[in-house]
């Protein structure tokens, strides 16, 4: 008994694109529905499609309000759909399989090491059991803190609802909230035990499972990874050095920072530093933000969380590898060296690769934009698309406003962005052949 599905000739990464698609077209259908919305009618396809791609994507960019126009029906249908795009379906087949105690098939196992970004089939089932124990502990414990906090807020069983749903969420780095009118958290702004949460569910969201998993065994085997080293370093130095940014370019802006008392300022600085990394949640009215603070959050979406996460973006690890390729060509370094090891130059042109993709893929989608919806500025139509890319779910406020043609767009640039350019490329390209030759080389001038 179990999920046992022939894919035919199916390679791995066209599986993974295929299962993305039907699970997003199965959502659209229910949330379309009648039972999934307050007012009893059926929500226009388009918007139950662009809904479903959010949550199956993990993004949280919303053109219906999620608080007040889904029955509660519709709410779990959407944080059903956060929990298996964000920890991928076939990780939750894999669940499947393990409660009904059927063994894991070659096929499947090569499925899961696509999926998961390994480079090889070895303790992938061990990985995957620990995903699954991980994601649930830490949604679980946040589930009771959330219900426990807002207990004071509302009656406590629609506490205990919100928790589970914003633990859900936010560990999914999703911006999906049932605040109501798009507010997210930003009545509590200044509340330490909401922040702390909020930012520990993104954050260990975000870090990658290869990562959480290196962290559980340190007290054993007394070293971390290259890849833990790096996401670890990486991400620290995004999160403390855009927390500053923040609070310098918002510290006078009366609509954002300038309002706050110092304990305020900094609660929000961190806290909009981390949701960029990749969840749409938000302590500040991101539309009131100054532009230099919008582009650098731009920046940090762009950039995302680590690899084998729930987030999107480049990841961290091709940020770093990137700026290290720039340092070692300043210092006339032939070789990029990270923690005293040394990187393969197919590592080097593989960060170049998604970051060139991501680019063209963000500034071709932003000026298709630019047209569909004249009248938007171009700043907020790049925020929406990176943020789209990112599978992030900030949005400057044109999200409710977008054209059917901006909304279909937002869509591929989701779906592409939470699959991964390459994995796409992959599964839409032809099969790699093995290449027989190798060319003279050549020299060109550069710089």
């Amino acid at each position: 008994m179990g999920l046992r599905i022939k894919w035919v000739n199916f390679s791995p990464p066209q599986v993974i694109v295929l299962g993305f698609a039907l699970i997003i077209l199965f959502g659209a259908v229910v949330l379309m529905l009648p039972v999934s919305n307050n007012n009893g009618e059926f929500l226009p396809f388009i918007d139950a499609f662009f809904t479903s791609v959010s949550a199956t994507t993990a993004t949280g960019l919303e053109v219906v309000d999620t608080g007040t126009s889904f029955s509660w029906f519709g709410q779990v249908v959407i944080m059903l759909l956060i929990q298996v795009g964000g920890l991928g379906f076939m990780t939750m087949a894999t669940l499947i399989a393990l409660v009904f105690k059927r063994k894991i098939s070659l096929k499947e196992r090569l499925l899961l090491q696509e999926a998961m970004n390994q480079g090889s089939m070895e303790g992938i089932v061990r990985l995957i059991r620990r995903v699954l124990f991980y994601a649930l502990a830490i949604e679980s414990a946040a589930a009771v803190l959330y219900a426990i906090r807002f207990a004071f807020d509302m009656p406590f069983g629609r506490a205990l609802y919100f928790g589970v749903f914003h633990a859900v969420s936010l560990f999914n780095n999703s911006g999906f909230d049932l605040f109501g009118n798009y507010r997210s958290m930003m009545m509590y702004t200044a509340d330490p035990a909401v922040n702390l949460i909020t930012m520990f569910l993104i954050v260990t969201g975000g870090l990658g499972f290869i990562v959480l998993s290196d962290l559980a065994d340190y007290r054993n085997r007394r070293r971390l990874t290259l890849h833990s080293k790096v996401v670890l370093t990486m991400s620290g130095l995004l999160i403390i050095s855009g927390a500053l940014v923040i609070l310098v370019f918002e510290f006078t802006n009366k609509h954002t920072l300038g309002s706050l008392d110092w304990s305020g300022k900094l609660w929000s600085a961190f806290f909009q530093s981390v949701a960029p990394r990749t969840a749409g949640a938000h302590t500040l009215d991101i539309s009131s933000l100054r532009q230099a603070t919008q582009f650098f959050i731009l920046i940090l979406m762009f950039i995302g969380a680590s690899p084998s996460s729930t987030g999107g973006g480049i990841k961290t690890t091709t940020f770093m590898i990137l700026l290290g390729a720039v340092v070692s060509m300043i210092r006339g370094r032939s070789e990029l060296v990270l923690f005293r090891y040394r990187l393969a130059q197919e590592r080097i042109f593989k960060a170049v690769t998604i970051t060139m993709l991501a680019l063209f893929l963000v500034i071709s989608v932003a000026l298709i934009l630019s047209t569909t919806e004249r009248g938007t500025s171009f700043l907020s139509i790049l925020f929406e698309t990176t943020s789209a890319f990112g599978t992030v779910g900030l949005s400057m406020g044109i999200t409710g406003d977008l054209s059917t043609a901006g909304k279909l767009i937002l869509s591929f640039t989701m779906f592409t962005g939470r699959l991964g350019l390459l994995t796409l490329a992959y599964a839409l390209g032809p099969k790699k052949g093995k290449q027989l030759y190798r060319h003279p080389e050549g020299k060109m001038i550069l710089g």
